[in-house]
């Protein structure tokens, strides 16, 4: 065959290696989110040039965010354990880093073998009262929605869980303990799947201390019902690490296995992006370790 001729046919039928990786995106909810009622910009990028980089590279921050999404990155074949985990990216309930601790988390995920699913949740909050709520409502369904999907996807729907980082902590770690409250009223035959995550992780968790009292917040409520748990926090991050001890010390009371990283240094936002001389920079071997003691891979 004219080489010219095979090379063409060769083309047409095998995709690229960026088309076969693209993820499988669907909506969260069938239509309108619950209690939606403004109308918010189009969604879009916010970064400006002069915003701070994060070990030398941009970040995406989303922002008006009105119609929650999944997307689902499955790692190779060969390296799949059938273990999923739903990301949560921080970004104050006001934008989210959807690359710093979102896409680059799932492409992590992939290398250990774990499907990695970012939820875009929206942004910005919605109740200033309760500023996760709608975050929590977008996670829950999301959980929900990922059993529904496990035969599809090859999951083990008994291996499904969460990972948060800053703000998206706080909704990672609300939607760890609401179990059974769901915090909207049920719409369709997904939601007859369980929303309660098998196992959580929480990087520089926000939102759960009250501000200038050693205390958890009135809604921090927790229950032997909680997950495993995995932490991580700088001790000098501007987002108290209160955050993660007065939680991991709750779950301690109510027998819920828990694992605490605590550093010195490393401030806030680093993602998994590796910065010399931060050693808390390095905590997805501590949370890869982790995930198999307790047994969600091999």
């Amino acid at each position: 065959m004219n080489r010219l001729l095979w090379l063409l046919l060769l083309a047409v039928v095998v995709p690229s290696v960026g088309e076969a990786d693209e993820p499988v995106t669907l909506n969260v909810w069938p239509g309108k989110p619950p209690s939606e009622t403004k109308e918010l910009p189009r969604e879009a990028d916010q970064t400006k040039p002069e915003d701070k980089l994060i070990a030398g590279r941009r970040i995406i921050k989303l922002g008006n965010v009105s119609t929650p999404q999944l997307a689902v990155y499955k790692p190779s074949a060969e390296k799949d354990t059938g273990a999923a985990v739903i990301i949560c990216p921080g970004g104050g309930h006001y934008i989210l880093a959807y690359d710093l601790e979102g896409t680059e988390v799932a492409a992590w995920l992939n290398e250990i073998g774990v499907t990695g699913i970012v939820l875009k949740y929206r942004v910005p909050f919605r109740d200033p009262a309760q500023r996760w709520r709608a975050a929590v409502q977008d996670a829950q369904r999301a959980i929900s929605l990922t059993r529904s999907h496990a035969a599809e996807w090859k999951l083990d729907p008994q291996r499904i869980g969460m990972l948060g980082f800053s703000a998206g902590g706080q909704v990672a770690g609300m939607a760890s303990i609401l179990h059974p409250q769901r915090q909207y009223e049920p719409i369709d035959d997904v939601d007859q799947f369980s929303f309660r995550p098998d196992f959580a992780a929480l990087i520089y968790p926000g939102g759960l201390d009250e501000k200038g009292e050693p205390r958890l917040k009135d809604e921090v409520k927790i229950t032997k019902d909680a997950p495993p748990m995995f932490f991580v926090h700088a001790f000098d991050d501007n987002v108290s690490v209160l955050n993660t001890l007065l939680f991991a010390v709750e779950l301690k009371k109510v027998g819920v296995p828990a694992e605490v990283h605590v550093f010195a240094t490393g401030g806030h936002g680093y993602g998994l992006r590796h910065v010399d001389g931060q050693p808390v920079t390095d905590w997805p071997h501590q949370c890869a370790a982790w995930l198999k003691t307790i047994k969600i891979v091999p």
